[in-house]
């Protein structure tokens, strides 16, 4: 077989390159690899416990980009012939390629710690079988451990405490959800889970998981054993390079392919999209081991849209973090950097934060209590970060931090902000949270004038 485009992989990444690609190159043969016959939409995994019906309710459909002439072949991919444009597939198929895209994604992180093979240990995997079979024990259980406090962690927490079982959550670091959040919203969401009757063992690692076969208990380096039915470990994920390593693709410092603005690798005609793809630090240009789907799918634009020209001019250097999250029915949002990221980069930085209802008036049903802090360099003004807390407007406004972002807007151009309101749907255009955040960082920067 022979096609001008094949990308190897069927999520987020894959899905986005193809549909990017098609649209781009409408003339073009295009082929999606991916050695699963059913792919789990990755950010609604921990949904498919609870929330969702079943687990076959979160599946990632390839009929639209069938209907438009992408042939999609179920097999895995164990070689790839630089040199003679081709890949290998388990069943020796040899398929032929002008352009190669790479969207392998990542795996969850399996800790060196013993007991990890022990009936009950679970991993949050992309997989539909082994998500399954978690599903199925988990209904079996009374207590779980969730080793993690991440946004994994978080969200696993949440959907299994409302399948009734009695929840602890282990992490090494000193807060929850420590990577995206500085320590006043950490301490919120802790504050939140614990409400929820969730035990948050913070500043604690996992020494040992023990049972005898099937899981008892597990051990912490404080000496203390707890009992419990199972565990998930919830403690991130590494890229799925090896095939581009065995290629010999340059892999870039945290393990990721290295590619350059427009996604291309150290290879010829072949491309890097997704989580097994290395990306850089908005500001500080650093590498990152960011891993979105939202991340993804902009990749994948980039990458489909110059696959045999360079067509969009890629101006953003570097990514940005955008997280959301829903907790207990509280959203969560954050893009950029923290304040506590911002002073490990070296930037010195002033916050501006504010509270404002998301609705006017705030008595309307629906309403709900935003939060929101944002992140600027002292002495430029320009916005580096921000975090939001509240209800679903949430979602949308951690969107425009992130495009404030990108776009390097100032403190300045934030305080003037044009914005549209309306009762039913915004906060009060006199208080509106992000730009009242702004003016409050606006203040400090002149407070001694």
């Amino acid at each position: 077989m022979k096609f001008d485009v094949v990308i190897i992989g069927g999520g987020p990444a894959g899905a986005a390159a193809a549909s990017t690609a098609l649209a781009a190159y409408p003339k073009k043969k295009i082929a999606l690899v991916k050695k699963e016959n059913q792919t789990l939409i990755p950010c609604g995994i921990p949904y498919t416990l609870a929330t969702l019906d079943s687990v076959e309710s979160d599946l990632l459909s390839t009929k639209g980009l069938e209907s438009k002439g992408v042939e999609i072949i179920i097999d895995e991919v164990k070689k790839i012939d630089v040199d003679g444009k081709k890949i290998v597939t388990a069943s020796e198929e040899k398929i032929e390629y002008d352009r190669l895209v790479l969207a392998t994604g990542s795996n969850p992180i399996l800790p060196r710690i013993p007991g990890v093979e022990l009936d009950g240990v679970f991993t949050v995997s992309k997989d539909i079988a082994k998500i399954s079979k978690m599903k199925d024990a988990l209904k079996k259980m009374d207590k779980v451990a969730i080793v993690g406090a991440g946004f994994i962690g978080m969200e696993i927490s949440d959907e299994i405490r409302k399948m009734g079982k009695q929840v602890i959550v282990v992490e090494a670091m000193d807060r929850v959800l420590p990577v995206a959040f500085d320590p006043e919203f950490s301490s919120e969401v802790q504050k939140l889970l614990e409400e929820n009757h969730i035990n948050i063992m913070t500043s604690s690692r996992v020494k040992e998981i023990t049972g005898n076969g099937k899981v008892d208990g597990i051990l912490l380096e404080s000496g203390e054993h707890i009992e419990v039915d199972g565990v998930i470990l919830g403690i991130g994920y590494r890229p799925n390079s090896s095939i581009a390593k065995d290629a010999g693709i340059f892999i870039g410092m945290t393990g990721a392919i290295w590619t350059d603005e427009y996604m291309r690798t150290s290879a010829k005609d072949i491309y890097a999209v997704g989580d097994c793809t290395e990306h850089k630090e908005f500001f500080s240009r650093r590498p990152s081991r960011l891993m979105l789907a939202s991340t993804a799918a902009f990749d994948a634009r980039i990458a489909g849209t110059n696959l045999f020209n360079v067509r969009l001019i890629k101006e953003i250097k570097g990514n940005i973090g955008i997280f959301s999250t829903c907790i207990f029915g509280r959203t969560l949002g954050a893009a950029g950097s923290t304040e506590t990221n911002a002073r490990e980069s070296g930037f010195e930085s002033i916050c501006g934060s504010s509270t404002a209802m998301d609705r006017h008036p705030g008595t309307l049903s629906d309403a709900s209590k935003v939060k929101v802090k944002l992140v600027f360099s002292k002495e430029s003004g320009v916005l580096l970060g921000g975090q939001i807390t509240g209800g679903k407007s949430v979602g949308e406004m951690t969107n425009v931090i992130g495009v404030a972002i990108q776009s390097r807007m100032s403190v300045t151009n934030l305080v003037a902000l044009q914005i549209g309101t309306q009762p039913l749907l915004t906060s009060s255009p006199v208080i509106y949270p992000i730009v009242t955040a702004a003016l409050d960082a606006y203040s400090k920067m002149h407070a001694c004038e």
